[in-house]
């Protein structure tokens, strides 16, 4: 066993991100030569413990989607490595990789385009345990795909139903119930809740957080919604640009932010009473997001940022320790000024 794989061992680690990168290529000409990169996920690490859960946030485009999918190997990386309990998923091999995919599932931000409309529920759910093996025949498959709607808040009935006869929220238990049916160890939510109402959206936060203490899971929750992130996390990470900027405890991330565009983020969040002494002023960031191509030198975020000097300009800031397991990706959290 490598010096990566025994530190995930004995820090009890299920998931451990090494400077993963993803680039997409731009393609232009009459010959689609590539003329650049798209720098999605650019050189991110970060480890998860079992039974945890860890959000991701940020705006939109800055990476959360891609980071989530390769992860599970769904889209191919550039570079770096992703340990699943002690093992590189980028070095097995495709039965290998097929067995593992039973403990690495994701559920989708949009419920519907990810089910199938030909196929009625009990196929939609129960399919992967026949591929699998975890049933010896449709009819116990048949009885565990209705043990676990029900455990997602859908009826026995409902099994021979079609996704478009549901509404958004119970196809949202469809696809939660799907991820579950192979009795998974980590489950990364792309958006979960984003494409739902308010109030089924905290029907199906709160299946989520059932079927972590029932089935023993853990998470990477992606989301815009700092709310929903800081009911359900552990631990939060934010990004920007294709890096992760700050991250830490979900207490010290919204209680002492140290990156100004976390403390930017969570100025954006609606508070009930706007003129109460307790609501944080409202920051309001200049100009647009800089293009994932072209990445400006230095600091990412110097562009945007307020407390922005000659050194941001220049240097790339280290993602340091600032306390005690709170990271932060900036020269004014790393006190280089």
């Amino acid at each position: 066993m490598n010096n990566a794989a025994e530190n995930i061992s004995k820090n009890i680690d299920l998931i451990s991100v090494q400077q993963l990168k993803k680039y997409f290529p731009i393609k232009s000409g009459l010959f689609q030569k590539i003329s650049g990169h798209v720098k999605a996920v650019d050189g991110i690490s970060f480890n998860i413990q079992k039974g945890k859960v860890l959000g991701i946030v940020g705006e939109s485009g800055c990476g959360k989607s891609t980071l989530g999918r390769t992860m599970l190997s769904l889209i191919k990386p550039t570079e770096g490595k992703v340990y699943f309990n002690g093992k590189n998923i980028y070095e097995l091999n495709k039965n290998e990789l097929n067995q593992i995919r039973t403990k690495m599932q994701i559920i989708f931000q949009d419920p519907y385009s990810s089910l199938n409309p030909r196929l009625p529920v009990y196929e939609i759910v129960g399919e992967a345990m026949l591929q699998h093996k975890i049933v010896k025949n449709k009819n116990e498959m048949m009885e565990k795909v209705v043990e676990i709607i029900s455990k997602c808040g859908l009826f026995e009935h409902q099994a021979s139903r079609y996704p478009h006869q549901f509404s958004g929220g119970q196809r949202q238990r469809i696809c939660i119930a799907r991820a579950l049916a192979v009795n998974p160890e980590f489950i990364v939510c792309d958006e979960a809740v984003s494409a739902l109402d308010v109030s089924i959206q905290s029907q199906i936060i709160n299946l989520l957080k059932d079927a972590q203490e029932d089935f023993k899971l853990t998470y990477l929750f992606i989301s815009h919604d700092l709310s929903v992130v800081k009911f359900i996390s552990d631990d939060v990470a934010v990004m920007y640009l294709g890096q992760i900027v700050e991250k830490g405890s979900k207490n010290q991330i919204f209680n002492n932010p140290l990156h100004p565009y976390t403390e930017a983020l969570l100025s954006a969040v609606p508070t009930v009473n706007p003129t109460s002494k307790q609501s944080i002023k409202r920051i309001i960031l200049k100009g647009d997001i800089p293009s994932p191509s072209k990445p400006p030198e230095g600091c990412r975020f110097h562009t945007r940022c307020s407390y922005a000097k000659q050194i941001c300009k220049e240097i790339l800031p280290e993602y340091k320790e600032i306390e005690n397991n709170h990271f932060a990706m900036c020269h004014k959290a790393n006190k280089m000024f």
